[in-house]
């Protein structure tokens, strides 16, 4: 009884130990994805445009706060994802290695928007 007991408990620590799990409040990878790829677009609109950079700073908060509308994401939750995925290395590169494949598709076929 006492190898069953040691056994099932073995188990459940290992397969708890391997699952990554994402805290609560933290965005999963493809909603982080999703709302990197609209910031990265919403930053170089800002940039392109011929105005000042003060004004450009306050554009782009404006527009930031659309794309945490437009995702359904508060920017404390953004920030917190942010500060979670920067712990990891592999899964931050991760992260920004399909950001920037996302946005190669964007710019290599204009008028279709990459869904994930």
């Amino acid at each position: 009884m006492k190898r069953i007991l040691f056994l099932i408990f073995s188990a459940v620590l290992l397969f708890s130990c391997s699952s990554e799990s994402i805290p609560s409040g933290v965005l999963s990878e493809d909603k982080m994805v999703n709302v990197l790829v609209d910031i990265q677009l919403t930053e170089g609109v800002v940039s392109a445009l011929p105005v000042s950079y003060d004004s450009s700073q306050v554009l782009y908060s404006l527009l930031e706060k659309d794309v945490f509308d437009k995702h359904g994401v508060t920017d404390s939750v953004f920030t917190q994802s942010m500060l979670y995925y920067l712990e990891d290395a592999a899964k931050m590169d991760r992260i920004y290695t399909r950001v920037i494949d996302s946005l190669v598709v964007r710019e290599n076929n204009p008028g279709i928007e990459e869904r994930f």
